[in-house]
Parts: C-alpha cells; structure tokens; sequence
C-alpha cells in the first residue's frame, strides 16, 4: 500500500485519476475485526480521494461491516484470519471478504409476516449493492473457503451490468 500521506478531496473537486489499485489486508475472526476493519476501508478510499458520495461511501461500510460480521458469526471455527480486499480499476469499487469455511451463503427473504431479527445481512448487501447499480455473490477459493463481494460503480460512472472483477494471482 502507498504510504504517502495524500489529503483527501475538497467538495465540488474532481478526485485525481489515482485512485485504481487493489488492496488486502487480514484481520481475526473476532468482533472487533468489524469496526477495525470499516475504520481501515474508510481511511484509505479518503486519502485515495476515491469519488463516492458521503452516501455511496457509507453503502460501502455497511456492506463491509455485514461481510466481516458474516464471517467473524459464520467462519471463525475455520478461518485464523479473515481477507478483505479493496479493489478500484477507475470506474468501480469491489469490497471483498475472504474466510476459511466452504459453505457458499444465499441473501434470505424476509419472512411473509416480516419478524425475525436475523439472518438478513447478505439481503442487504445484494439490495444496496443493486439499487447503486452494482452486483454481488461468492465465489470458493482455492483452498476450500469462499471471497463473499459486492461490486459498485465509481460515483460520476454510469451502473451498468456489473461483475466481481477476478482478483489477480
């Protein structure tokens, strides 16, 4: 990761063309992975003056947040350390969280009388990442676990048909 220190963006700027790179860091399968991790996203798409909305930039977190939350529930007992990649190519913004367990979630349905507290979070990150004109899904890894993503345009770049831009050996 670039390590100079880069001021972010004033508003109404244009954000230097920059900002395309992929990122990867680990954190443990712990709660406090969640808001160490949304802490260390936000922080770097600022100082890579990145062109989100103040709303596009918290759907990011959000859908961070409920990736690392998944995994930390879902994948601790098979995961020493869970992935999280930031990939920016110019014109979208791929978040992606990568644990040790093989089963491959599905967003569920809000149940027909609408109660229930849980088991929402992957809905979310399908539907936010859908209505900024993006895409998400899980794919498995190599080594038996899967990379859960969310896909979503650059603010100032039309939505179009969005797919996980494979991440690079």
């Amino acid at each position: 990761m670039d390590s100079r220190p880069e001021a972010p963006p004033r508003p109404g700027t244009t954000a230097p063309s920059g900002h395309a790179g992929t990122w990867r860091f680990t954190v443990p399968p712990d709660d406090l992975s969640v808001p160490r991790a949304r802490h260390a996203v936000r922080d770097l798409l600022v100082r890579r003056a990145v062109p989100l909305t103040p709303d596009r930039l918290h759907s990011v977190l959000v859908i961070l947040s409920e990736l690392v939350t998944n995994a930390v529930r879902h994948a601790a007992l098979l995961t020493p350390e869970i992935g999280v990649d930031i990939a920016l190519d110019g014109r979208t913004l791929r978040v992606a969280v990568e644990d040790g367990h093989p089963y491959r979630p599905h967003a569920l349905d809000v149940p027909p009388d609408g109660h229930g507290t849980g088991g929402r979070g992957l809905l979310l990150v399908q539907t936010i990442a859908e209505e900024a004109g993006g895409s998400s899904g899980a794919d498995p890894t190599a080594a038996g676990g899967k990379t859960v993503w969310a896909v979503l345009p650059l603010d100032g770049h039309p939505p179009g048909p969005l797919t996980s831009p494979r991440r690079s050996p």
